[in-house]
């Protein structure tokens, strides 16, 4: 069955990719006013999500930033779409970097680099930065189920030396890496809800004390990689620029959870800057009533 819908789909995905950017934004527009208008698709967690971490707006305000952020999902949706077929060229020409200089350094001194960002303005095209980079890249996703898109994906990001990982697969690729003594860079997209019973730090984001994913700092700890959060700035419809800012060169300086603590008070930047281009359709804060310490009583009573 998955094989069926593979080949059901994918020529009308590569017909699609095929399109010149300024029809391909027009069926951007349509795609909108289905997810939008018609379909409604999370609309209520988006508004409730909008409307919990920004009580000072208004609803007209409300409202005009969730039709913003629509009208960016679908353009995202459409640009992946295109990565199936866009050049190399035409990527770079629309998916800027300000300050290389930040990563190749680091290269040039023989460090690895955990890559760190929200789900915030575009990062489909991200994997245009081994272009310009010397390091192996990697970058934990989360497998899609059908075998088959997996591998086509997988392809897509290979062709800029890119690497898709798993959870599970990260610790064993990354430290295989460290003992062949091979440097490289991984990305993580860490501002997703963590499992509150699995959490184990808690803090503030947009004001609400949340369950945090942490792996990122204690792999940058384990294997001593210097911390670069990239932040995405849209300029305008389909172009990008991205610039780099270093947490740190020496994670293991850092007392535990400083370094995502600080990770999240720049997503937090960007999100208050221009709050449309962030992914507002994940159910991130539902654990914000909840007590970390319940959920800590909870794990120790599984592990005695």
């Amino acid at each position: 069955m998955q094989f069926i819908i593979y080949i059901l789909v994918y020529p009308f995905l590569w017909l699609i990719s095929k399109l010149p950017f300024w029809l391909l934004y027009g069926f951007s527009d349509l795609l909108y006013h289905l997810i939008y208008s018609v379909f409604g698709y999370r609309k209520k967690v988006v508004i409730s999500n909008l409307k919990l971490v920004f009580p000072e707006k208004s609803e007209k305000e409300i409202k005009v930033i969730t039709k913003k952020f629509y009208h960016h999902l679908c353009d995202m949706m459409v640009e992946a779409i295109k990565s199936l077929t866009i050049s190399e060229t035409e990527m770079k020409k629309r998916f800027k970097f300000t300050n290389l200089e930040i990563l190749q350094d680091l290269e040039n001194n023989g460090r690895s680099i955990a890559l760190m960002c929200g789900h915030y303005g575009s990062w489909e095209w991200i994997f245009v930065l081994q272009s310009y980079i010397k390091n192996k890249g990697f970058a934990v996703y989360k497998r899609i189920e059908n075998k088959y898109f997996d591998k086509l994906i997988k392809g897509i990001r290979a062709k800029y030396n890119s690497e898709l990982i798993t959870t599970k697969e990260t610790i064993p690729k990354l430290l295989r890496a460290k003992v062949e003594n091979k440097t490289f860079i991984c990305g993580f997209v860490s501002d997703q809800s963590a499992k509150a019973w699995k959490a184990l730090h808690w803090s503030e984001f947009m004001g609400y004390r949340v369950p945090m994913h942490t792996g990122a700092e204690m792999l940058a700890k384990r294997l001593d990689m210097a911390v670069v959060f990239f932040r995405v700035k849209r300029l305008k419809r389909g172009y990008y620029e991205t610039t780099f800012e270093t947490i740190t060169e020496h994670p293991k300086e850092f007392d535990n959870y400083e370094i995502t603590d600080q990770f999240f008070r720049l997503v937090e930047q960007q999100i208050k800057e221009a709050p449309e281009y962030y992914l507002w359709t994940h159910k991130r804060w539902k654990y914000k009533d909840d007590s970390p310490d319940n959920y800590n009583a909870i794990k120790a009573k599984t592990t005695t």
